[in-house]
């Protein structure tokens, strides 16, 4: 495994991560390692938005029938 040493890290910096990694149960060199994880695992992933995340997720599945377009009348409320 590579290791990596970040230098000139804030004090608010250092505190906050450390106090996150206690709520999470774990050591601020965990708690790290986890964040560059998640800040990385989207990578190189086309960037499209929920309604392309939604259209990947059921792409494959055929409907029987079109999806019927809904259409809800919305009417101000009255103030008396």
């Amino acid at each position: 495994m590579a290791q990596v040493i970040v230098r000139n890290l804030e004090e608010g910096v250092k505190r906050k991560l450390k106090q996150r990694a206690s709520r999470h149960g774990r050591s601020m060199e965990e708690e790290i390692r986890d964040i560059l994880r998640n800040a990385l695992k989207d990578e190189g992933r086309a960037q499209g938005g929920l309604g392309s995340d939604i259209a990947a997720r059921f792409k494959g599945i055929e409907l029987e029938e079109p999806i019927r377009e809904l259409r809800i009348k919305i009417r101000p409320p009255k103030f008396e």
